[in-house]
């Protein structure tokens, strides 16, 4: 490798976390989601990796694009749907199954005759996001059952706080999307990352979505993979490019925001927040050298960050730093910037090429 930041991906690990949510879900179909860039683990690498799954989902139509481009054959579904004619033109031309959630994609549909799709009903169930009102559902199926572009009507929902088992908004949801698939003679799709780890019996025949639990990262605060079985597939990684004495009383970095407490030994690093490493990390943020934790220093620059490797540190330039991965769960790192794990592992810049590793 270079000298400049890079995630390492693990292949590996990505098909074994698969397995762990397999596990969990016996008889569920699951839908891999490899939006964002695979959450930051490079979309085509992931999706090739993962032959086994039943569907790919992603946000936008040029991911989907993506995957077909590099010759991804299986089902993939647009989970924001279509907002233009062109738009949904092409995704029947490319045998992609659309998520419905607004008026304005039914009125689309009801005017396209350029063939047909599977097509999945948004139920908004109480997130109040994306989705229709559960009122609307019977005049919504009648409208979309004369469709000429129909192949097939599904249902799905998503849930705001799965990833807090405590939390009776879950409950209160799933009995409103009960209701409706009670009556509804088609597949259906309402458990995420947490629900499919965390609300046993939500699975069975259903549709699992599974995305963050995909990459080996624990849907739940407070909570490691580590801990639910899984094994993370990023670590992102950068090296030591000087090492230098670093007096008592020294202040480290823009404005000086460290003031070094006693005698020590500075490490630079080059992972900055141009590499996704944010700004907002704090003094005491853990990076890992040579098998020890060793804390951040001074503000996060573009390019570089300062560590203290503590006195008497003999560590050289060209180590390797690890500032989450497998020893230093991103779970853990992440509330030293104020942020969830989501945001870290998406926001990977990769300035340097990912190694993909199996």
């Amino acid at each position: 490798m270079s000298f400049g930041a890079r995630a390492l991906i693990r292949l590996g690990a990505l098909k074994h976390n698969l397995g762990v949510v397999r596990s969990a879900c016996p008889g569920a179909r699951i839908m891999a989601v490899v939006k964002a860039n695979a959450y930051g683990h490079g979309l085509l690498a992931v999706a090739q990796s993962l032959p086994d799954v039943d569907a790919f989902a992603v946000a936008r139509l040029p991911e989907a694009l993506l995957l077909r481009e590099g010759g991804v054959s299986k089902p993939i579904v647009l989970l924001a749907g279509v907002l233009t004619d062109d738009e949904l033109v092409t995704a029947i031309d490319n045998g992609f199954e659309i998520v419905a959630h607004c008026h304005e994609q039914i009125g689309l549909l009801e005017s396209c005759r350029s063939g047909k799709t599977v097509i999945w009903i948004k139920i908004d169930t109480g997130m109040n996001r994306l989705g229709f009102d559960p009122g609307e559902f019977d005049t919504l199926m009648a409208r979309l059952k004369s469709c000429p572009a129909v192949a097939e009507l599904r249902l799905m929902s998503h849930l705001a706080s799965a990833d807090e088992p405590a939390d009776p908004v879950t409950e209160a949801q799933l009995d409103r999307f009960r209701a409706i698939a009670a009556g509804f003679d088609g597949a259906i799709s309402v458990a995420n990352s947490p629900a499919a780890l965390g609300w046993p019996g939500l699975a069975g025949k259903n549709w699992v979505r599974t995305g963050i639990a995909l990459y080996g990262v624990s849907p739940f605060v407070g909570t490691t993979g580590a801990q639910l079985g899984l094994k993370p597939v990023m670590q992102f990684e950068a090296r030591l490019i000087a090492v230098k004495r670093l007096r008592k009383g020294s202040r480290v970095g823009y404005k000086g925001r460290y003031v070094a407490p006693q005698d020590s030994v500075l490490g630079i690093i080059s992972a900055g927040y141009g590499d996704g490493y944010t700004r907002q990390f704090r003094n005491g943020t853990p990076v890992l050298i040579n098998d020890r934790r060793v804390a951040l220093i001074g503000h996060v620059s573009m390019d570089m960050i300062a560590v203290d490797l503590g006195p008497g540190a003999n560590d050289q330039v060209g180590d390797v730093a690890t500032l989450w991965g497998p020893r230093l769960p991103v779970e853990e790192v992440a509330p030293w910037a104020g942020a969830i794990p989501y945001e870290l592992i998406c926001g990977v810049m990769n300035r340097e090429a990912s190694e993909i590793v199996d």
